[in-house]
């Protein structure tokens, strides 16, 4: 039986999609954790893969070599990745994020220029913004992009960055006039190839999330042409943001939901294979106690995202709902993912045991996207 009911936006054509993102997610993603966890990312072939079934950017436009697709189609993926208990591969920030920023907000050149290229899988998308001081304090980022001519020179150090060390496209979040705050916020879209002065540091070495790409990266006097200005005009990049960031926040809140119920449904199985003092752990009346506790937590988080879900579909997801649900799932999915570790005793500490990989992947998702302190500031504006 499942943990939740049908999801209300779910429908016929949606299910036929669903097979084919499980179908790739368990022959490409399943077999490939510990190999990825070591060589701290993804294969780069793994993108042209999905590019060719057509996987990547299934929510821009077919114009554009997209999946034509709705935000759905992304979900879907989404839940297909964590059952198949993936969190290495960067696809959300590729397809969910990065391809928006430019279908939303670029030019017609620009989406024609490098839409395709991200559908296809040749290039790898990165968006830019966090910096090593200033978190998510968007506001007064130090990176800068002085106009000289028909050129900006960027300067500047970003961490943190998903698919960092694979990107051959990058959004970065820049100050294009240095004595503005919000309004001097520009975003520059850099192609990585034979960009001089462009370097990329270490993949870094975290908590979780192993075989996931994240890096830092580094600009120095990088000559990037005014026409990769996004939708060419200077100072509008925290509009940009604040108009996307409401989808990033929701595909975290997706993800959370799918670790979720993959968490407990990995936690009931084992509970009921494993005996201890001559009886299945499952029979002890705290262990269903426990269950039924985390269950329950999964079928109304469940409930309320896909009521975000719905509004999303509609164009209807404001920057408060956002924050909300981005807050509770992975707040949720934390203290789910603990107790469900709980109950593996020894050996949810062990990492060959797919729930130690999703407790530790947990913990990250309350800060990235903005922070969980930062999504309470946001929805208390709204009060």
């Amino acid at each position: 039986m499942p943990l939740t009911q049908r999801s209300s936006w779910l429908d016929p054509d949606l299910d036929s999609f669903r097979e084919l993102a499980h179908s790739f997610c368990q022959k490409e993603l399943a077999p490939n954790h510990e190999r990825w966890s070591e060589q701290k990312q993804v294969d780069r072939e793994l993108w042209n893969k999905a590019g060719e079934v057509g996987l990547l950017c299934l929510s821009i436009p077919e114009e554009y070599g997209g999946g034509g697709g709705t935000f759905a189609h992304e979900a879907i993926l989404l839940e297909e990745q964590a059952k198949a208990g993936d969190d290495a591969w960067g696809n959300s920030v590729h397809s969910g994020i990065v391809a928006h920023y430019l279908n939303s907000c670029g030019t017609e050149d620009q989406k024609k220029r490098w839409l395709p290229r991200l559908a296809s899988g040749e290039l790898v998308g990165a968006i830019a913004m966090t910096e090593p001081g200033t978190g998510s304090d968007l506001q007064n980022v130090k990176t800068k992009a002085i106009r000289d001519g028909d050129h900006y020179v960027l300067n500047g150090a970003k961490t943190f960055i998903t698919n960092g060390a694979q990107a051959g496209l990058i959004i970065v979040v820049a100050k294009t006039d240095p004595n503005e705050a919000a309004k001097g916020v520009s975003l520059l879209v850099l192609e990585t190839e034979n960009a001089e002065g462009f370097r990329r540091g270490r993949v870094l070495d975290k908590v979780g999330m192993h075989g996931q790409d994240t890096s830092e990266l580094f600009f120095d006097d990088v000559r990037v042409p005014e026409e990769n200005l996004l939708g060419g005009q200077e100072g509008l990049g925290f509009i940009h943001l604040m108009q996307q960031l409401p989808q990033e926040r929701l595909i975290i809140a997706v993800a959370a939901v799918a670790a979720m119920e993959s968490a407990v449904e990995q936690t009931i199985r084992y509970t009921k294979e494993r005996t201890a003092f001559g009886r299945e752990i499952f029979k002890f009346q705290n262990t269903r106690f426990k269950l039924a506790e985390a269950a329950t937590e999964v079928a109304v988080t469940k409930a309320y995202l896909d009521q975000c879900i719905e509004r999303h579909l509609k164009g209807e997801l404001d920057v408060t709902g956002a924050a909300m649900v981005k807050w509770w799932t992975t707040d949720r999915l934390s203290r789910v993912a603990d107790e469900c570790l709980q109950l593996f005793g020894g050996y949810g500490y062990m990492n060959e045991y797919p729930i130690s990989r999703a407790w530790t992947s947990a913990r990250v998702q309350r800060i990235f996207g903005g922070t969980n302190e930062i999504m309470k500031e946001i929805i208390s504006r709204s009060l």
